[in-house]
C-alpha cells in the first residue's frame, strides 16, 4: 500500500516580504519607481568617477566571461537515454539505502538488494539509471567514464576516506562530470556546535576538490532505515531537474552500459566443452554517438571484441506518451532492474520471457480454481480497492451533497524522519577504513576559500510552481462536450463507480525551448529551472510547494533574492510564450482525438439531448437568490371549458410559466436549429458586427469616424493620455481597402469569448517578446552568442536530417542512434566471462574508432601524482586507464633537454612533468590517463601513481640514453696520446672520429684516427701533455627501445570474490621482495671511512736574489737554537727558617679569616641591598597608584566642566542679573 498512498501536497506560500515582494506591491499600487527617480533628479543617478564605472565594468565584465564555456554541438537525441547516476562511497556508508529511498521518491516501489543498473521514470521527459560502484579501483575507473552525474557520499562521524579523493581524482582525468556530496551519519553527533563545525570543515575540503560552491546534501538520520522523506525529496528534485554539460570522451564514442546479459551458446557444445568460447548477447541503451553494425568494441575486464549483430528493441522502460500532463500516473512509474529480479516478462529478439516461480508451475489445475464463490469473485475482481475507494461516493445526511475521495485531505501523511593517509580501525563496523589526513598546508588553503561563491549551482527557489488563477476556458467543442455528457451522466446516476475527473490545471513555466543547446552560458545555467521540467515528476511538484527543508548546504541559504526588473521582464515573457505553445499543442491534441473512437460519433446530438436535461433538472437560481418561489397550485386553475371535456390552454397565464420566465437559468428551446444550413447562418449574421450592414452602419466606417472625430482622450479615472497614431491609422486605411476588395471571399469567422481573450493573451506576450528582444538583442551579440547560435542551428540541421524516416531504414544510413535500447550479439567471449558473471560489477560496452583497435607507439605527458608516496622508476610495469581500457605496459620515462634530444630518466622527477613513451592501444590524441601501480587489494595510502595526457600517436621521438667510454694513456707525446682499452675494433673507431673526449682532470681532446695495434686503439689530441695517471672518457647517446608489453586487465574473468585481486607483471623490487632475493653492492659503491694521511711539505726554499729584495721583515732569519740554561745562571731556590715558616703560616690564616668575613660581609649587604631595591619597587608602584588616581579625579572633573560648558552653550548664554 506504500505506493498508493499520497502524502498531502503543501500549498505554495506566497512571499510577503523582501526585495521581490517590496518590487511587486510597489508595482501593484503604482508607487513611485526607480525611473520616475531618474527622470526626476537625472544628476543624482549621473556618473561620479569614471575610473570607478570602468573598474566595476570590467570586473562584471570579466566574472561574465569565467563562466562561458566552449559551446559544442547539442547530439542528444529527442528521446534521450537514461542518466547514468553512479553512487559512489566507502563501505558501510549508506550507498544501497540512498538508492533504494531514491527508487521510492520516484516510483513508489521497494527494491531488495541493488544489482546491476536501475532505471526509473521520474518524468515525463528524464529517466534515470542508478548504480552503485563498490570499493573496487577498477569498478571506480570504469563507472567514472559512463557517468553523467556522481553521487558522492561522505561519512560525517568519520570524516573523508581516501576513496572519495582517488574517485575525485579519476573523474578529473576522464572527463568530469557533475558531482554532488551527500553527508550520512549526522546523527552521530549530539552536539549541534561540533556538527555545525564539522559540516563546515568538509564543505570548505570538498569544494577545494571539486569547486567553489558544489552542491552538498546533508542527510541528518534515518528513520525506520530509511532516510527522512523531505531530505531524500530534495535530493531528488535536484536531480530531476539537473542539466549536464557533454563531456568530449563520451560525445564522441557510443558505449552501453549492459543491464542484462544472456548467453546464446550452443548447450550441446557447452556440454562436451565446458570451456569452450561463448556466443552472448548483451542489452542495454546505447549512449554517446550512433553506433555502427559490425563494429569493433572494449569490454573494459575482458577485451576487445567484433560485435556480430546490433539490433534495436522497444523501450523496456519507455517514457509516457502524453507529454501534456503535470504528472505521471502510476503505471508510467517505471522500474526497469533484470539483474535485480524486477519484473517478470522479457522482451527478446524473437521471444517473450515470462518468469514465473515454482510454486505456479506445480500447482494442478483443479487447485487453481477455488470452490467458494467469495474467494472466485476475488480473484475475477479487476480493480484494486483503494482505486474502488477513490471512486466511492458517501452521503452523510439524506439529501446532502455527496462526498468524493478528492474532497476530502489525506489527512494520514506519512511521517519519516598534503594528503596522507590513516589506517584506523573503526569499532563500529569491525573493519579497517582509510581516513584520509590533511596537512596544515591545505588546512589554511580550505580556511581562504569563500563562502559567498556566486557559481553556485541551484534550483531557483522562487521559481516554485504557481496555479494560474483563470481558468483556460478556451476549449474545442470535443472538450466542451465531454464536460456537458459527463455532468448529464452524473446527474442521472449519482452512484457510478467511475472516478471523479480531474480538470487539468495550467501551470506557469517558464520557457523550454524545443531545440535546448547542449551548452551553457555559465555554471549557473548547467541546472534546468524547476518550471522548465515543472511536469517531469510529481515528487518535484511537491518538493517545489513545499520548498527548501533546510537541509541542503549553506550556500543555498546565502543565495541572494534580488533580481533585476529586466530579468523578469525576461522570464515572465518567455514562460507566457510557453503557456500560449502549451495551450495551442492541448488543443491540437483534442482535435485530432475527434473520430479516433467510435464512441465519438453522434456527439453533438448527444450533447444537445444532455444539454436540455441539464437544464430542465438544473438549480432555481431564484430560490438560491430569494429564498422562495412561487409555488404552482394546479387546484386552483383558472382555465376555461369548453362543453366540460375541453380545456383552453393558456400559458402565458400560468403562474408556473410566469415564474419561470423571469428566471433565465430555466428556459425550454422550442425547436433545435440547424445550423449547418446557410440559412440559418444568414438569418443571425446581422446580429454580430462582423455581418454585412449597410455602409453607414458598418462597425469599421463607425469607428474610423470615432477616431476621426475623437483622435486623443484621456482615461479620467487614471490620467492616462491614449494619443491617436497615425501609423495605425494608415494601417487601418490599407487593412479596409483591402477588406473592401475581397468582400466576395469574406468568410464569417464566429468568435467566442474564449478566443477573443486567448488572441489578446497572445498579442500581449508578443509585445512582451518585441520589447525583450529590442533591449537586450538589439547590437548587443558578442562572439560568444554568434558561436552559440551556430551551434544551435547545427543541432537543428542534425535533427531534422531524419525525422521523418522510420527506424530500420534510419539505422542503415546513420546507425543506431544514441537512446535506443539495443541487444548486442558478440561471439568468442571466453567462458569464464558468464561463469564467473557478477552483477554488482559494472559491464560497459566502449566503442572504438576506426584506428582504435590497433596498438603502437604512444607519446604521453605524465606528471607524478603529488600525494603518492613513491617515485616511479623507468621499466617498473605500471597499469594504465586509458579511452575505455585498462591494460598494464611498460613506460620509459624522458625529458626533453634545449637541444631536443630526449634524455631517458631513469626516475620520475617530483613536482615536475616528464615525457612517457609507451606501446599500447592508439588513442586519440588529449586524452587523459592516470596510472596505478596494482589493482589488487587495499591499500592504506593513496593509490593513483600518475596522471597525464596522450601528445602523439607514432614514434617519432627517439630516447636516448647516456653512455661513458672510459680509456688509458698508452703512449704519451707533447700534445699527442695513444688511447687504448675504449674500443674493441677498428670499426668502432672509425664511427666514433671527430668526437671530442675528456680527462678526469678536465683536459680535452679529439678522437683523430685509430691504430693498427692494438685492436681499438685509437690516436687522440688533447689541450695539454697527459699523464699516465690520467683517465680519458667518451660521453655518448644511443637509442633505447621500448618494451612491447600490453597487457590487458582482465578483472572481469576473476571467479566472484576474487574480482579486485587481479596481478599483473610485478616489479623487479616486488619480485626480489617475493623471492628473497638480496642483491650483492658493487664494493666500489658501498662506503668507506675516508683515511687521509699526514702529508710532510718540503721547505720553502727562497732564491737568494729575492731575499736580497725583499724588505727585513720578510726576509728569513737564520736564528740559531738556544741551548741549555748555564748552571750558574739558574735562579736558586730559597729555604726559610721555621720562624719564617711560622710566621707565613699565620698570615696566610689570618688572610683566609680575613677573606671569609669580607665574603660574608658582601653577601649581607647584597640581600639587604636586595630587600631594599623591592621596598622601593613596592613605594614607586603605590606613588604611581596614586598619582593615577588623582590624574583619574582630575580628568573627570574637568570632563564634567566641559559637559556643564556645552549644556549651557546650547541652551544659550545665561542672562544677566
Amino acid at each position: 500500500m506504500d505506493g498508493k498512498v499520497k502524502e498531502k501536497q503543501k500549498q505554495h506560500q506566497q512571499k510577503h516580504s523582501g526585495p521581490k515582494a517590496d518590487r511587486k506591491k510597489l508595482k501593484k499600487h503604482g508607487g513611485p519607481t526607480e525611473e520616475d527617480a531618474r527622470k526626476r533628479n537625472p544628476k543624482a543617478f549621473a556618473v561620479q568617477s569614471a575610473v570607478r564605472m570602468a573598474k566595476t565594468f570590467h570586473r562584471s565584465q570579466d566574472i561574465k566571461t569565467k563562466k562561458h564555456h566552449i559551446p559544442l554541438v547539442d547530439r542528444t537525441p529527442l528521446e534521450p537515454p537514461p542518466i547514468v547516476i553512479i553512487v559512489v562511497g566507502p563501505p558501510k556508508v549508506g550507498k544501497s539505502t540512498l538508492i533504494r529511498c531514491l527508487i521510492k521518491n520516484f516510483t513508489r516501489q521497494k527494491l531488495g538488494d541493488i544489482c546491476g543498473p536501475v532505471t526509473i521514470v521520474s518524468g515525463k521527459k528524464r529517466r534515470l539509471t542508478f548504480m552503485e560502484c563498490n570499493n573496487d579501483i577498477n569498478t571506480m575507473i570504469d563507472l567514472a567514464k559512463v557517468a553523467d552525474l556522481v553521487l558522492m557520499l561522505i561519512d560525517a562521524s568519520f570524516g573523508f576516506e581516501m576513496e572519495t579523493f582517488e574517485f575525485l581524482n579519476i573523474c578529473q582525468v576522464h572527463g568530469f562530470p557533475r558531482i554532488m556530496g551527500v553527508l550520512t551519519h549526522l546523527d552521530s553527533f549530539k552536539n549541534n556546535k561540533v556538527l555545525r563545525k564539522t559540516k563546515k570543515n568538509l564543505k570548505h575540503r570538498f569544494w577545494t576538490e571539486v569547486y567553489q560552491g558544489a552542491k552538498l546534501f546533508y542527510l541528518s538520520g534515518m528513520v525506520y532505515g530509511e532516510y527522512q522523506l523531505q531530505e531524500v525529496k530534495n535530493l531528488g528534485r535536484f536531480i530531476a531537474v539537473m542539466k549536464f554539460r557533454p563531456l568530449v570522451w563520451q560525445t564522441s564514442h557510443p558505449y552501453v552500459l549492459v543491464d542484462r546479459m544472456e548467453d546464446l551458446t550452443d548447450p550441446e557444445s557447452v556440454r562436451t566443452d565446458p570451456k569452450c568460447d561463448r556466443t552472448v548477447s548483451l542489452y542495454g541503451y546505447l549512449r554517446g554517438t550512433h553506433l555502427k553494425n559490425k563494429g569493433q568494441v572494449h569490454i573494459p575486464g575482458v577485451g576487445d571484441f567484433q560485435v556480430a549483430d546490433v539490433n534495436f528493441l522497444p523501450d523496456p522502460c519507455a517514457l509516457p506518451e502524453a507529454q501534456k500532463k503535470r504528472a505521471l500516473n502510476e503505471k508510467e512509474r517505471l522500474l526497469y532492474a533484470p539483474m535485480a529480479g524486477v519484473g517478470g516478462v522479457v522482451y527478446d529478439k524473437d521471444a517473450v520471457y515470462i518468469d514465473l516461480p515454482a510454486s505456479h508451475v506445480n500447482q494442478q489445475q483443479e487447485e487453481m480454481r477455488p470452490s467458494t464463490e467469495l474467494v472466485q469473485s476475488l480473484i475475477d475482481t479487476h480493480a484494486t480497492l483503494d482505486a474502488k475507494m477513490a471512486a466511492s461516493k458517501v452521503s452523510l445526511f439524506s439529501g446532502s451533497a455527496t462526498l468524493e475521495a478528492e474532497d476530502i485531505g489525506d489527512q494520514s501523511g506519512e511521517t519519516e524522519e598534503g594528503l596522507q593517509a590513516e589506517c584506523v580501525w573503526d569499532p563500529n563496523t569491525q573493519r579497517k577504513r582509510r581516513k584520509v589526513v590533511f596537512n596544515t598546508e591545505d588546512e589554511e588553503d580550505v580556511s581562504g576559500s569563500s563562502d559567498d561563491d556566486e557559481d553556485d549551482e541551484e534550483v531557483d527557489e522562487d521559481g516554485e510552481e504557481e496555479e494560474e488563477e483563470e481558468d483556460d476556458g478556451e476549449k474545442n467543442l470535443s472538450t466542451f462536450l465531454k464536460s456537458a455528457r459527463a455532468k448529464c451522466d452524473e446527474t442521472k446516476n449519482t452512484g457510478a463507480d467511475a472516478p471523479p475527473v480531474k480538470r487539468p490545471k495550467l501551470e506557469e513555466r517558464k520557457a523550454e525551448s524545443a531545440e535546448v543547446p547542449a551548452f551553457a552560458d555559465s555554471e549557473d545555467d548547467l541546472e534546468v529551472s524547476e518550471e522548465e521540467e515543472s511536469g517531469d515528476d510529481e515528487e518535484e511538484e511537491e518538493a517545489g510547494r513545499a520548498g527548501d527543508s533546510g537541509h541542503c548546504s549553506e550556500e543555498d541559504e546565502e543565495e541572494c533574492e534580488v533580481e533585476s526588473g529586466e530579468d523578469d521582464a525576461a522570464a515572465d515573457t518567455t514562460m507566457k510564450e510557453e503557456i500560449a505553445k502549451e495551450e495551442e499543442e492541448e488543443e491540437e491534441e483534442e482535435e485530432e482525438e475527434e473520430g479516433g473512437l467510435k464512441w465519438k460519433e453522434g456527439l453533438q446530438q448527444k450533447a444537445s439531448e444532455a444539454f436540455l436535461r441539464q437544464q430542465q433538472a438544473g438549480p432555481n437560481l431564484r430560490k438560491r437568490v430569494y429564498g422562495s418561489v412561487v409555488e404552482v397550485d394546479d387546484s386552483e386553475d383558472e382555465e376555461q371549458e369548453l362543453g366540460g371535456l375541453f380545456r383552453v390552454s393558456r400559458p402565458q397565464n400560468s403562474k408556473k410559466f410566469q415564474a419561470n420566465g423571469v428566471d433565465s437559468s430555466r428556459f425550454s428551446p422550442d425547436a433545435s436549429h440547424d445550423w449547418a444550413l446557410e440559412e440559418m447562418l444568414n438569418s443571425i449574421r446581422d446580429c454580430f458586427v462582423t455581418g454585412k450592414w449597410d455602409e453607414s452602419q458598418d462597425a469599421a466606417t463607425l469607428l474610423k469616424e470615432d477616431e476621426e472625430m475623437y483622435g486623443d482622450f484621456e482615461d479620467l479615472e487614471t490620467g492616462e493620455v491614449h494619443k491617436d497614431q497615425p501609423g495605425q491609422k494608415d494601417s487601418q486605411n490599407t487593412e479596409n481597402d483591402n477588406a473592401d476588395d475581397d468582400e466576395e471571399e469574406t468568410v464569417v469567422v464566429k468568435l467566442d469569448d474564449g478566443e477573443v481573450l486567448k488572441n489578446k493573451r497572445l498579442e500581449k506576450k508578443q509585445r512582451l517578446k518585441e520589447r525583450f528582444d529590442s533591449e537586450y538583442d538589439d547590437g548587443d551579440a558578442t562572439y560568444f552568442d554568434d558561436l552559440k547560435e551556430e551551434m544551435q542551428k547545427q543541432a537543428a540541421l542534425n535533427r531534422a536530417e531524419f525525422q521523418d524516416v522510420d527506424d530500420e531504414t534510419r539505422v542503415q544510413y546513420e546507425g543506431f542512434r544514441p537512446g535506443m535500447y539495443v541487444r548486442l550479439e558478440i561471439p568468442s567471449l571466453p567462458c569464464e566471462f558468464v561463469t564467473n558473471f557478477d552483477p554488482h560489477y559494472p559491464i560497459i560496452l566502449g566503442g572504438l574508432g576506426s584506428s582504435e583497435g590497433n596498438v603502437g607507439y604512444l607519446q604521453m605527458r605524465l606528471k607524478k601524482h603529488r600525494w603518492y608516496h613513491r617515485i616511479l622508476k623507468t621499466r617498473d610495469p605500471l597499469i594504465l586507464s586509458l579511452g575505455w581500457r585498462r591494460f598494464q605496459t611498460m613506460p620509459l620515462y624522458h625529458i626533453e633537454d634545449h637541444n631536443g634530444r630526449h634524455r631517458l630518466l631513469k626516475y620520475t622527477p617530483q613536482h615536475m612533468h616528464c615525457g612517457a613513451s609507451i606501446w599500447g592501444p592508439v588513442t586519440p590524441q588529449g586524452t587523459g590517463f592516470l596510472a596505478v601501480q596494482t589493482v589488487a587489494g587495499v591499500k592504506a595510502n593513496f593509490r593513483i601513481a600518475a596522471t597525464g595526457v596522450v601528445l602523439d600517436l607514432a614514434k617519432s621521438v627517439t630516447i636516448v640514453k647516456k653512455l661513458k667510454l672510459i680509456g688509458y694513456p698508452e703512449k704519451i707525446f707533447k700534445n699527442t696520446s695513444f688511447i687504448k682499452g675504449m674500443f674493441n675494433t677498428v670499426l668502432e673507431v672509425a664511427k666514433f672520429e671527430g668526437a671530442s673526449v675528456r680527462t678526469v682532470s678536465g683536459v680535452r681532446g679529439q678522437i683523430k684516427k685509430a691504430l693498427s695495434t692494438p685492436a681499438g686503439s685509437y690516436r687522440a689530441t688533447f689541450e695539454d701533455r697527459l699523464l699516465m695517471s690520467d683517465v680519458v672518457f667518451l660521453r655518448s647517446w644511443f637509442p633505447v627501445t621500448i618494451p612491447q608489453l600490453y597487457n590487458p586487465v582482465t578483472s572481469l574473468l576473476l571467479p566472484v570474490g576474487q574480482k579486485d585481486s587481479w596481478t599483473g607483471m610485478r616489479t623487479l623490487g616486488q619480485l626480489k621482495h617475493d623471492l628473497g632475493i638480496r642483491n650483492k653492492p658493487n664494493e666500489d659503491s658501498l662506503y668507506k671511512p675516508v683515511v687521509r694521511a699526514q702529508r710532510h711539505f718540503n721547505r720553502l726554499q727562497i732564491p737568494k736574489e729575492l731575499q736580497k729584495a725583499l724588505p727585513f721583515k720578510s726576509k728569513p732569519k737564520q736564528l740559531q737554537a738556544r741551548g741549555k740554561t748555564p748552571r750558574d745562571l739558574q735562579r736558586p731556590s730559597v729555604i726559610r727558617e721555621p720562624h719564617e715558616k711560622k710566621v707565613a703560616a699565620l698570615l696566610h690564616a689570618l688572610s683566609t679569616v680575613h677573606n671569609y668575613k669580607k665574603k660574608k660581609a658582601h653577601t649581607a649587604q647584597h640581600a639587604k641591598h636586595k630587600q631594599f631595591l623591592q621596598e622601593k619597587g613596592k613605594q614607586e608602584e603605590a606613588k604611581l597608584q596614586r598619582q593615577k588616581e588623582a590624574r583619574k579625579k582630575l580628568y573627570r572633573a574637568m570632563g564634567q566642566a566641559d559637559r556643564k560648558n556645552q549644556r549651557s552653550s546650547l541652551k544659550g548664554a545665561p542672562q544677566d542679573d
